[in-house]
């Protein structure tokens, strides 16, 4: 297994850390302590990505393509 990171933004609020990963909308937890929040969302992250690989999975994708196309105006 290979290993991925991740940023992690955390913020405060009251006594409470927040994080959350750009990269993984949805993905996020809290914490009371930097070492909390940091434990709760590694494993938040490894929950994540697991569900998206049983999603992908189930599903038949059906994305074609990104294109570019440019036009005079």
């Amino acid at each position: 297994m290979k290993i991925k990171e991740f940023d992690v933004i955390v913020e405060k609020e009251d006594d409470w850390l927040f994080a959350s990963v750009p990269a993984l909308p949805g993905c996020y937890t809290q914490g009371k302590t930097m070492k909390e929040v940091t434990k709760n969302i590694k494993e938040a992250i490894e929950l994540h990505l697991e569900c998206l690989t049983e999603i992908k999975k189930k599903q038949e994708s059906k994305f074609v393509a990104v294109k570019k196309v440019s036009v005079y105006a």
